[in-house]
């Protein structure tokens, strides 16, 4: 099974591939949603108020947004290989 280290000093490191699809599914569903939310707007006016429906919107957003950045910080632990030998 492979870990996973979050770090800051990571972000320029290669996401694993598995990070990479959370991410990418995590702004999929915060995109489907909001659109979901946009299209429907007139039939969600009779259960939600207009402020309500915009939150909810812009948070679907935003978190699929997040989801997608913070999943950079990622990166395979590879602590059980063997380290580089120096060069003499």
């Amino acid at each position: 099974m492979k870990k996973f280290a979050l770090k800051h000093s990571f972000y320029a490191a290669a996401t694993p591939k598995s990070m990479r699809k959370l991410g990418d599914a995590l702004l999929a569903a915060g995109t489907v949603i909001a659109v979901g939310g946009i299209w429907q707007f007139d039939t969600l006016k009779e259960i939600f108020t207009p402020g309500e429906i915009k939150m909810m919107i812009g948070g679907s957003i935003f978190l699929g947004a997040a989801g997608k950045f913070i999943t950079n910080f990622f990166k395979e632990d590879d602590s059980d290989a063997t380290p580089p030998t120096p060069a003499p």
